[in-house]
């Protein structure tokens, strides 16, 4: 599946040399699929002649979605109706050459379409074959759509994520989705390894009900005897958490002795951390009602930013900012978190890249998502496909006239 699109020379990633190939949809899989893009896999995004339904979500873009964009960076794209057996035999002409597929499909899809682990294992042993599913491939839901906050409702953490006696509360930011992409990336990067050894391929099971569960592990902890009501967060609670200053808001974690002494001392409140009283987290906890007030009374004094300056890296903290602060902020362009990209209808933009650090194999330049079916002649062309045989295929709607 190698091609010649210079955005891709460069170092190589922990994953050059692996090719995947990514029949998923909305995040999930698409950012798992990116995640491994940024390591150096050769990653080809394939589509329904209808697109991707992330595409189609509302925008402040005009050109594209810009969802789509952040979560398709380091892509090919190529449109395909798997539906027509000409779409198929041009989806095994590309398996045989790849290492890796993913999809988001319900687990009865797959067989219906021909491409079911169980129909590709023996035609293709090496292939290690990720789904990602809303539930699993077993029980009662297992044929329900998944989305993000379906899942946060189901699992407890909008209950959570509520106030105490108040109403639950979504986490906004599609956290199960991107944990599942970082599952995926994890699943898939270890049944490589593991390929590299037995020469086998194998089945990789990627679920937002994993994910869900998995994040709350702290959680989902129930010892013998204990009845259904008692706590189970991890906050802390007390002074650790967002407080009101002069001018914007601080997020404060003082839980250990050194950092809570450290906050009293350069707020003025000496006399809170020499009291036995609040000498612990758990205290400070029980004691929020009378430490908070004296707490916020003196961070009136400063602005956030001007306390962040104060507490430096001696009482963790940090203003309440946009995200379009972290464009220009020092420390993550001094992590070179933010790169600029070219994308075929938006034009220049700056967007985030490298998730992972590696010393030795940074991986090539990063480029941007693709536009509908944009690498499709360059794609079938390196899998053997001449001139005639692409204008065969689109004049079949195999390859749907729509391209970038």
């Amino acid at each position: 599946m190698t091609t010649t699109n210079p955005e891709e020379e460069g170092p190589r990633g922990p994953l050059t040399g692996i090719r995947v190939l990514d029949l998923s949809a909305y995040i999930a899989g698409p950012y798992g699929c990116t995640l491994l893009a940024d390591m150096g896999a050769a990653v080809v995004k394939i589509e329904p002649p209808t697109g991707d339904n992330l595409r189609k979500y509302p925008s402040t873009l005009e050109a594209e979605s810009r969802a789509f964009i952040g979560v398709n960076r380091n892509k090919k794209g190529l449109a395909l109706d798997l539906k027509k057996p000409e779409g198929l035999e041009v989806l095994h002409r590309l398996l045989a050459q790849a290492d890796v597929l993913v999809h988001n499909f319900r687990p009865s899809v797959p067989p219906r379409l021909g491409i079911g682990y169980e129909q590709l294992r023996e035609r293709y042993p090496a292939l290690v074959y990720c789904a990602v599913t809303g539930y699993g491939e077993e029980g009662p839901l297992k044929d329900k759509a998944g989305y993000d906050q379906v899942l946060q409702s189901m699992t407890g953490i909008c209950a959570m994520q509520g106030k105490a006696g108040g109403p639950p509360e979504i986490v906004y930011g599609s956290v199960v989705d991107y944990y599942a992409a970082s599952m995926l990336a994890m699943g898939v990067s270890a049944a490589l390894v593991e390929r590299a050894r037995s020469g086998r391929g194998q089945y990789v099971g990627v679920s937002l009900l994993r994910s869900a569960l998995a994040m709350q592990s702290a959680r989902l902890v129930w010892a013998d005897g204990e009845g259904r009501e008692v706590g189970r967060d991890m906050r802390s609670g007390g002074v650790t958490g967002l407080h009101p200053t002069r001018e914007g808001y601080l997020y404060l974690s003082a839980n250990t002795a050194h950092f809570w002494a450290a906050l009293c001392e350069r707020t003025g409140l000496q006399a809170l951390a020499a009291d036995a009283r609040y000498d612990t987290v758990r205290k400070r906890a029980q004691q929020a009602a009378e430490i908070v007030p004296q707490l916020r009374a003196a961070l009136q004094r400063h602005t956030a930013l001007e306390w962040e300056t104060i507490f430096g890296e001696a009482v963790p903290c940090a203003a309440v900012r946009a995200v379009e602060d972290m464009f220009v902020d020092a420390q993550v362009l001094a992590e070179r978190m933010v790169s600029r990209f070219d994308h075929p209808h938006v034009g220049g933009y700056r967007g985030f890249d490298k998730p992972v650090k590696f010393g030795s194999t940074p991986g090539p330049k990063a480029f941007a998502s693709p536009g509908f079916g944009q690498h499709a002649a360059d794609i079938l062309a390196a899998h053997g496909y001449g001139e005639e045989e692409i204008a065969r295929l689109r004049a079949l709607e195999v390859l749907p006239q729509r391209m970038a």
